[in-house]
């Protein structure tokens, strides 16, 4: 099976033992490397390591760059060079004690992923990278013991440091020591009376909960309040949306990050490496209170507001407020079973339960890119092409913000031939939607509306790194506004759920978008999501630039991806776009927002007109949306055998499965083939020829 996938000559397995392919095999995968066992332990405390390792570069910058790396009681410490960090002069810091670790032999690369961030280390030298290994295996146990020895001191706060000096800086005797390959020995001898003891444990406690209220000096562990949030930044409708913002300038927008895969060993070079600080580092400028509203669409905005709304059904005019069943209890599962031995891989082919799935596929997911489908009718009705290109970017950006409060689940993995449609007539478009290619998955859709043609295919890469999970959509987004014959399209970012295994989840979204008109060089635009900084508390950030066919900037955007976006400059900038509020009771219901909750809405009326295909007929993900939680994995097992099923089927007959509603381009993506609607409406899907999906 594995050399099948990695397209190994017979001729050439021939002359390898079993033996000696799985050597081989094993040195090519990551192995995660196990923690303290057992609880507490003597560990001796480990001599402290020193030396240059290679250190995937910052985002966005590509390949790798030579750092200066102190490791001392399973606290890891980097910078340019030794004298930098004699000096103080840290790049960056990382627990390796609270760090999931895993590394890859024949390449000879360490990963440490700290929640806030993962770290991709390569080392040249075998030797020097079986060392490394050792020395970190050994700080990292004795770190987790000294953790599980002070539970409630596990910060970066060191007990081994004097509270009098940096608590993550070494002082310059221990590095000159370092330097000299001599080992860093405390001594030290205390005789404090019992109640001077206990003075010294509560002014610690004391000056640690000080420390964790600051979460401007580091996110190591803890994850944004975003219960505390969403009740500062869902909007009540009455006031305009008021940025908020930090207190330093923002620089120019990134160069283009069209390419950004150059390692071959690790997949997501770019959006993987964590964030150091430098010279070209900016923040959102302040805005004040006074921000102009006169071209907000409020017409388009409250029409969508005053739509009906009935509790779990309902006619086309009357959508429900809430789902049949809220979430269900995710506490009794280990995920850390499920995912510790797929580090470093894709986690498309792993099996999930399915209490770990949101009542919503991946097809459903591509229409909720469409909640702000007003922002597309407002481009189709402005005259100036840069005007234009401001709510488009816009739009593009709108499609994140449902994301925010959604980490807790995943959508359902659309089975080969499901489809999905969406016919919104308060909101002027119809949506179709098709699972058309199963390995490698791709989801393809296709929107239209008097004011715009939408489509997309969709091709997902994601890795899981221990702690986290990046997901990097692969593809075009294409939007066509008919009445000025422009041709929009653009990539998107990448997105990370971080906090996987344990905590508060919560996803961040980061890289650029680019988008260009492709009948026109008259303006293009680029924005960039902003990837999260450890010593700032600002999150979510957006900005981005329209330009003329020159590069001179038009107009600048600026923003949160979850709360609304601005053009124009301080303190006259115009809202253009800003998240709608939440339903009640929201975080009993998956996150979804009111739009999401609308998706899977199955009435009788309806019913009769969809395909057996569409998503909504489902078992497994409706069984889910009721509460019923052990069917509904029942039904999930049973649909996957059946297109295991069906897959043996097409392969033992040397057939290939043939989408019915998309047909592959020029450019080999994936676009309609424009007969959903129009079979929809005549003769109907009641003797539609399909597969049994389910």
């Amino acid at each position: 099976k594995i050399a099948k996938e990695r397209e190994w000559r017979p001729t050439f397995l021939s002359h390898l033992s079993c033996s000696c392919v799985l050597n081989w095999i094993i040195q090519d995968s990551w192995e995660i490397i196990e923690g303290l066992r057992g609880g507490l332990s003597n560990v001796q405390e480990p001599e402290n390591q020193a030396g240059y390792m290679l250190k995937k570069r910052k985002w966005p910058m590509k390949g790798w760059h030579k750092r200066f790396f102190y490791l001392d009681k399973g606290i890891l410490k980097y910078a340019k060079c030794a004298a930098d960090v004699e000096k103080g002069k840290l790049h960056g810091c990382i627990d390796v004690g609270l760090s999931v670790m895993a590394i890859k032999k024949k390449a000879k690369c360490i990963d440490l992923d700290a929640e806030e961030n993962i770290y991709h280390l390569k080392i040249k030298s075998q030797e020097l990278f079986d060392e490394w290994v050792s020395k970190l295996r050994h700080h990292r146990l004795y770190r987790q013991n000294e953790i599980a020895m002070f539970p409630h001191e596990k910060t970066l706060f060191h007990p081994h440091y004097p509270l009098t000096s940096s608590p993550t800086i070494p002082d310059s005797q221990s590095i000159r020591k370092m330097l000299c390959l001599q080992p860093f020995t405390a001594q030290c001898s205390l005789s404090l009376s019992l109640s001077e003891l206990s003075v010294c444990e509560a002014q610690l406690l004391e000056l640690n909960h000080l420390l964790r209220s600051m979460e401007v000096l580091h996110r190591t562990y803890s994850a944004p309040a975003i219960n505390a949030l969403q009740k500062q930044d869902s909007c009540d409708g009455s006031r305009p949306l008021v940025h908020q913002a930090s207190n330093e300038s923002r620089a120019s927008i990134t160069e283009s990050l069209s390419e950004f895969f150059d390692a071959q060993e690790v997949l997501l070079s770019a959006s993987s490496s964590e964030n150091e600080p430098s010279e070209d580092d900016s923040y959102i400028s302040d805005i004040s209170d006074n921000v102009s509203m006169e071209n907000f669409s409020n017409e388009v905005e409250n029409e969508r507001l005053n739509t009906g709304c009935v509790e779990n059904g309902g006619s086309q005019e009357q959508r429900r407020c809430c789902l049949p069943s809220p979430s269900p209890n995710t506490s009794n599962i280990s995920l850390w079973n499920i995912l510790k031995n797929n580090i470093g891989k894709d986690l498309s082919k792993v099996a999930m339960p399915v209490q770990l799935n949101e009542p919503l596929n991946t097809l459903q997911r591509l229409c909720e890119e469409l909640e702000y489908s007003e922002l597309l009718d407002k481009a189709a009705h402005t005259q100036d092409p840069f005007e234009r290109m401001v709510y488009i970017a816009t739009f593009a950006v709108s499609g994140y913000a449902s994301s925010y409060y959604r980490a807790g689940g995943k959508p359902f993995n659309p089975v080969l031939g499901e489809t999905y449609e969406c016919d919104r007539p308060d909101k002027g478009f119809c949506f179709v939607a098709e699972q058309v290619s199963h390995h490698p998955p791709i989801s393809a859709c296709h929107a239209e509306s008097k004011n715009f043609i939408f489509w997309q295919d969709v091709r997902w890469r994601n890795k899981f790194w221990g702690k986290s999970m990046e997901i990097v959509p692969v593809g075009k987004t294409h939007v066509v506004l008919p009445g000025f014959g422009d041709h929009y399209e653009w990539n998107k970012v990448t997105s990370c759920i971080h906090n996987i295994l344990s905590g508060q989840r919560w996803i961040e979204h980061y890289g650029e978008i680019s988008i260009k008109n492709s009948n026109s060089e008259k303006c293009q635009c680029k924005v960039t999501f902003i990837k999260a900084k450890y010593w700032s508390s600002s999150m979510n950030e957006v900005e981005g630039a329209v330009t003329d066919h020159k590069g001179k900037v038009v107009h600048k955007l600026f923003g949160k991806w979850h709360e609304g976006m601005y053009y124009g400059s301080p303190p006259s900038a115009t809202c253009i776009w800003r998240m709608n509020p939440m339903p009640p009771d929201y975080e009993q219901y998956y996150g979804f927002t009111k739009f999401a909750l609308e998706l899977n809405e199955l009435d009788p009326l309806t019913k009769a007109l969809l395909p057996p295909t569409d998503s909504r007929l489902r078992l497994d993900q409706r069984l889910l949306e009721e509460g019923n939680v052990e069917s509904a994995e029942v039904q999930k097992q049973r649909i996957e055998q059946l297109q295991r099923e069906r897959r043996r089927v097409l392969e033992d007959n040397h057939m290939t499965h043939q989408p019915r509603f998309f047909q592959k381009s020029r450019d080999d993506t994936w676009v309609s083939n424009n007969t959903y609607w129009e079979l929809r409406k005549d003769p109907g899907f009641s003797n539609f020829d399909c597969p049994v999906l389910w």
